[in-house]
């Protein structure tokens, strides 16, 4: 079995930052992208970064020059630095990725638990 466990949420006041971990349990080979999503009260759920393995990023427009995705692939774990937070970045963040290859199985649309970030104003 594959678990993302995500870190790092909280409580910070506008214009501070938070890094976000997510990390990876189980006897894996390989994860694909790793991303981070976002789902506010009352919306839908949407992507906020990505990263290949090769450590390729995108990111959503609405995040792009505060996010910085970057993940540590021996250590099976992605990081999200968010600076310069705003209220509207209030959202239980979740981690995920598109293919986990462990030793018996390969695993796709692996998604976290989630974790809770408020922005106060």
């Amino acid at each position: 079995q594959v678990q993302l466990v995500e870190s790092g949420g909280g409580l910070v006041q506008a214009g501070g930052s938070l890094t976000l971990s997510c990390g990876a349990s189980g006897s894996i080979s390989n994860i694909n992208v790793m991303a981070w999503y976002r789902q506010a009260p009352g919306k839908q759920r949407e992507l906020v970064a990505s990263i290949t393995r090769g450590a390729t990023t995108n990111y959503a427009d609405s995040v792009k020059g505060r996010f910085t995705i970057s993940r540590d692939n021996a250590k099976n774990t992605v990081y999200l630095q968010m600076n310069s937070l705003k209220p509207e970045d209030t959202a239980v963040y979740y981690c995920y990725s598109d293919r986990v290859i462990t030793r018996s199985a390969t695993f796709v649309r692996v998604w976290g638990q989630g974790t809770l970030v408020t922005v106060s104003s």
